[in-house]
C-alpha cells in the first residue's frame, strides 16, 4: 500500500490516430479522455476497475485512470490535476475514515464541487449508507459486494454525465463573468485606439489558446488568408457570425460606428457555448463602440465651444491666443507631475488630467465684460480700474457655470470642461494665504485646478511682454515663484512646476 502509481495504466487510454477516409490530410484529433481517480488501498480493485471500464467511451471520449492507494496520495493527485471528472473512492484506507476525510477535503478545503464522488466500501457497517449520504457531499454509494460490472459502468457514466453538465454550467458562468469584466474594461476607455486595443486583448481572453485575434473592417480582406476574405465580407454585410476552415468571424453590431468584426484565425473549431460568449461580447463591444462614437462627437462639440469662448477673450486681449496655448501645456504637465508624485489622489484622475489643459483656455473668459480702455491700458491701473478688472474672475465663473449645464453641470453627471473652466476662471486669482480675489479663499479651499493654473498663468505672463509691462528674465520669474511659495502659491504645485521646467529643458539657475 505504499507509493503512488499515477502513471500506472496510462496506456489504457492511449488513442491512435486513424487514417482519414481518403488517405489525404491529417485525421481529426481525438477528444481528450475523461480523467478518473481510483482511490483504494486494494491493488486488485484498481486492476478490476481498469479491466471493466478500460474499453468504455462516453460521448466519444475514452477513460483515463489515476491510481492512489491512500487518502494522502489522492490529495497529491487532486492538487496536480484540476480536471478529474470522477473519483471511485474507498472509505477505509490508511485509516477507518480516510475516504470520508478526503471528501471533506475536496469539498471544503479545495472548494471543488464539480468532481463526482462514488463511494465504494467493503465494510458498509463502518460507514452506514444513510448517515454517509446525509452527512457527506457524495454522489453515489456502493457496497463492493453488490458492485457488478454493469452497475460500475452505469454509476460511472451517470457520474460523467453529471460532471459534464456541472462543468458546462461553471464554464458558462466563468465565461459570462469574463464577458462582463471585459465589457467594463471596454466602457472605461475614452479613446478609440485604447478601445480597439482593449477589445482585441479581452476577446483573446475568451477564447482557447492557439488562435490569433484580429480586428477587421471593410477593406481589410486583402490582409487575410485565402478563404477568410469572403467570410469577412459576408459577415460585415449582414452582421451575422460565420465560420470556415481555420477562421471564425464575429461582427460587432453597431448602429452608428463603421462596421467591424473580430476575426479568429488558426483556431480549432469553437464549442457552441464558446461561440455564444464571443457573440455576446461582440454585441456589448458594438454598443460600446457606438457610445464611444457619440462621446467623441460630444467631446468635439465641447472642444469647439471652449475654443469659441476662448476666441472671445482673444478679441479683447491681443496676447491671449499664444498665452492660453502655453498655459494649457503647462497646466497638463503639472497635473501629471503631481499625480506621478502620489499627491491629490482623490482629484487627479484621468478625467481631470485630460481636461485641465483645455479648461485652462477659459481662465480669462470673463474679460469680455471688461472695457477695452482698462484691458489695454498701458501702465498701472488705478484703484477703480483695478476693481473693474478683478470682476472678470467672478464673471467668467458665472458664464461658464451657466454653460456647463443644470447646477453647474453637477446634477447632470459631474464635472465637465466647462465646469472645470468655471472653477479655474473664478479661483486662479485666489492666493494660498487667503489674500487673493474674488472670494479670499485660502489653502485647500482653493480648487486644485485654480492652484495649478495660478502658477502657470503668472509664470507665462511675467515671461512675456504685456501692454502694461515689459517681459521679465527667467531668473527673475523663478525667484518670484520660489519667494511666493506658501503665500501666493501652493508649495506642492510650485515644486511640481519647477520639476516640469527642469525636465522639459527649461534652464534653471544654479
Amino acid at each position: 500500500m505504499t507509493g503512488s502509481a499515477e502513471t500506472e495504466g496510462e496506456g489504457d487510454a492511449l488513442l491512435f490516430a486513424s487514417e482519414s477516409p481518403d488517405g489525404n490530410g491529417p485525421a481529426p484529433q481525438p477528444k481528450p479522455p475523461w480523467l478518473i481517480l481510483i482511490a483504494d488501498d486494494d491493488r486488485e480493485v484498481h486492476a478490476i476497475t481498469r479491466m471493466v471500464l478500460g474499453s468504455v467511451a462516453f460521448e466519444d471520449r475514452r477513460l483515463s485512470f489515476l491510481s492512489a492507494y491512500s487518502g494522502q496520495e489522492a490529495r497529491a493527485l487532486l492538487a496536480r490535476h484540476a480536471d478529474i471528472a470522477a473519483i471511485l473512492l474507498d472509505v477505509v484506507m490508511e485509516t477507518d475514515d480516510a475516504g470520508l476525510t478526503l471528501v471533506r477535503h475536496i469539498r471544503e478545503e479545495l472548494g471543488n464541487h464539480q468532481v463526482r464522488i462514488i463511494l465504494r466500501t467493503g465494510q458498509p457497517g463502518q460507514a452506514p449508507e444513510r448517515h454517509v449520504i446525509a452527512a457527506y457531499d457524495i454522489n453515489d454509494y456502493k457496497a463492493k459486494s453488490e458492485l457488478t460490472a454493469q452497475k460500475l459502468f452505469t454509476a460511472t457514466v451517470a457520474a460523467l454525465r453529471s460532471y459534464r453538465h456541472i462543468a458546462t454550467v461553471e464554464r458558462n458562468r466563468r465565461g459570462l463573468e469574463t464577458v462582463m469584466e471585459a465589457a467594463d474594461r471596454l466602457y472605461g476607455q475614452r479613446s478609440r485606439e485604447g478601445f480597439l486595443a482593449t477589445l482585441v486583448e479581452q476577446a483573446a481572453r475568451l477564447l482557447p489558446p492557439g488562435g490569433t485575434v484580429r480586428l477587421c473592417g471593410a477593406g481589410d480582406e486583402k490582409d487575410l488568408p485565402q478563404g477568410a476574405a469572403a467570410i469577412l465580407t459576408a459577415a460585415l454585410a449582414d452582421g451575422q457570425p460565420r465560420w470556415g476552415a481555420g477562421v471564425a468571424v464575429f461582427p460587432l453590431r453597431t448602429r452608428i460606428a463603421d462596421p467591424l468584426a473580430l476575426c479568429v484565425l488558426g483556431q480549432p473549431p469553437l464549442a457552441q457555448d464558446e461561440r455564444r460568449l464571443v457573440v455576446l461580447f461582440c454585441d456589448k463591444a458594438g454598443t460600446g463602440l457606438d457610445n464611444l462614437h457619440l462621446y467623441d462627437r460630444l467631446n468635439q462639440a465641447q472642444v469647439a465651444t471652449v475654443h469659441a469662448l476662448g476666441k472671445l477673450a482673444e478679441y479683447k486681449d491681443e496676447v491671449t491666443g499664444d498665452h492660453v496655448k502655453r498655459l494649457g501645456r503647462w497646466a497638463t504637465a503639472v497635473a501629471l507631475e503631481l499625480r506621478a508624485r502620489g499627491l491629490f489622489a482623490g482629484e487627479l484622475d484621468d478625467a481631470f488630467c485630460g481636461m485641465i489643459g483645455l479648461a485652462s483656455v477659459l481662465h480669462d473668459v470673463g474679460k469680455v465684460a471688461i472695457p477695452d480702455a482698462i484691458l489695454r491700458k498701458p501702465g498701472r491701473l488705478d484703484a477703480e480700474e483695478m476693481r473693474h478688472m478683478r470682476e472678470h474672475a467672478a464673471i467668467g465663473g458665472a458664464i461658464l457655470r451657466d454653460a456647463g449645464g443644470p447646477d453647474g453641470g453637477k446634477a447632470g453627471g459631474g464635472r465637465n470642461i466647462l465646469t472645470l473652466g468655471a472653477e479655474i476662471a473664478e479661483s486662479h486669482h485666489e492666493k494660498f494665504d487667503g489674500s487673493g480675489y474674488p472670494q479670499g479663499l485660502a489653502g485647500e479651499a482653493i480648487p486644485l485646478a485654480g492652484r495649478i493654473v495660478a502658477v502657470a498663468d503668472v509664470f507665462d505672463a511675467l515671461l512675456h511682454r504685456r501692454p502694461y509691462k515689459k517681459a521679465w528674465e527667467l531668473e527673475e520669474v523663478l525667484d518670484l515663484l520660489r519667494a511666493e511659495s506658501g503665500k501666493h502659491f501652493d508649495p506642492r504645485v510650485i515644486d511640481a512646476f519647477l520639476a516640469v521646467l527642469a525636465r522639459d529643458g527649461v534652464p534653471l539657475p544654479p
